[in-house]
């Protein structure tokens, strides 16, 4: 039998009666002739409800107790969702994380997924069972105790069990429909895609689009599993959602398929170092030491000896930058003259697997951000993104200006 793998998130099991609806498109699939591996998160806020009570008990909390009680809002979920499937006549059982087993390092609340035997999962299928309901975000360590996955955990363990057990495809259940070419609360005419590519959807996932962790889309895309994003509040088709696929499953490439970007960005400028050898590695070491996630980086060209070097990191981590370099400058390794923040910009960029082969896209870019007197402060460029650091009080202007440019509403 094909193996199907459907991933319900927390607002699509939020209450019972939406725990039956999901039951209902998992109905559907088997009636398909699919074998069914559910995975579902924990009811909507049931998690951060756990997270607080750990919190609340344990100031310094040991991260093994913290999974054991983080780890059981999915294992809720997975007995009523079979529970749910048996009042359906449909044949079906819950599995947690141990049980599979879904093995893991031992880095607890933060685990990284090492293996998935699919013998007793496979074994149950062929005694008749139609679906197994998997709790997601949790595995077993090496020494057999509970652990969880960290951010976006369930994702994860979606993806993992299709590259495990070669399934068809994993449709992963959300409260939105699909992937689209902008944030619709910004631009009334972003249009949701049919198809985008892994390396598409791994910038937009990395740039803030938050229909997808970053993680799981790794892994679809090192494994080739085909990832479809769609909605458990719309009609059930197969047409629906957006399927991230690969770059051959997609018949044209248009040279930018979305735009995307962060209210939550920072500049800083490090005022007058000196320009020698080893100076980047001066500043952008300690600060990797403090778990600064340094993204573009930009130095002026040096006169006499000096030189401006800028960077930019989001705005919650600028606390710890600034001690982190004050902290090497205290020490001698380096030497600069001030050190500014400026914590009221944004990032916009725009992400295309199309630009490998169309030229003409950063000037097209920059003359629409021109026209609509948008001062640019930081460039970088990849293969197939443009990235731009402006005024964040500009940031809807240059979004919406940047879709009609590219003509992105247009099928």
């Amino acid at each position: 039998m094909p193996v199907l793998v459907m991933k319900f998130g927390g607002t699509s099991v939020a209450t019972l009666d939406r725990i039956r609806r999901a039951a209902k498109r998992v109905g559907v699939e088997v009636a398909k002739g699919y074998d069914v591996i559910v995975i579902v998160s924990a009811m909507s806020g049931k998690t951060n409800e756990l997270v607080g009570w750990v919190g609340e008990t344990s100031k310094f909390y040991d991260a093994r107790e913290y999974d054991a009680v983080v780890s059981s809002g999915e294992n809720v979920t997975a007995g009523l969702m079979a529970l749910t499937l048996q009042e359906m006549d449909v044949p079906a059982r819950s599995w947690q994380g141990w049980q599979v087993p879904l093995k893991t390092n031992a880095v607890h609340s933060s685990a990284r997924i090492e293996e998935i035997p699919t013998d007793n999962i496979n074994a149950k299928f062929a005694e008749g069972m139609k679906v197994a309901v998997v709790a997601g975000f949790q595995g077993i360590s090496p020494d057999g105790r509970i652990t969880t996955l960290g951010r976006g955990g369930s994702d994860t363990t979606a993806v993992a069990f299709a590259a495990a057990f070669g399934a068809e495809r994993c449709d992963i259940y959300t409260d939105v429909d699909g992937v689209y070419t902008t944030d619709p609360r910004v631009s009334s005419k972003a249009r949701k895609l049919d198809k985008i590519a892994f390396e598409e959807m791994l910038e937009l996932a990395s740039l803030g689009a938050k229909v997808l962790q970053t993680r799981s889309v790794e892994l679809a895309m090192r494994f080739g599993v085909r990832l479809r994003v769609l909605s458990s509040f719309e009609e059930q088709s197969d047409e629906a959602g957006t399927l991230v696929c690969a770059e051959e499953d997609i018949m044209e490439n248009r040279p930018v398929s979305g735009i995307a970007f962060s209210r939550e960005e920072a500049k800083m400028t490090l005022i007058s170092v000196a320009d020698r050898p080893g100076i980047a590695a001066a500043i952008f070491g300690p600060l990797a030491e403090a778990g600064i996630n340094v993204d573009m980086i930009i130095q002026n060209i040096a006169e006499e000896g000096r030189t401006d070097m800028t960077f930019s990191c989001p705005t919650d981590q600028v606390g710890r930058a600034e001690k982190a370099l004050n902290a090497a400058k205290d020490k001698g390794d380096i030497n600069f003259h001030d050190l500014l923040a400026d914590t009221n910009v944004a990032k916009v960029s725009a992400v295309g697997i199309g630009m490998r082969s169309q030229s003409g896209v950063a000037a097209q870019m920059f003359k629409t951000l021109s026209d609509e007197g948008i001062n640019i402060k930081v460039i970088t460029t990849s293969e197939i993104k443009i990235s731009v650091l402006i005024d964040r009080k500009y940031l809807e202007l240059a979004v919406q200006a940047l879709h009609d440019t590219f003509e992105l509403e247009k099928p």
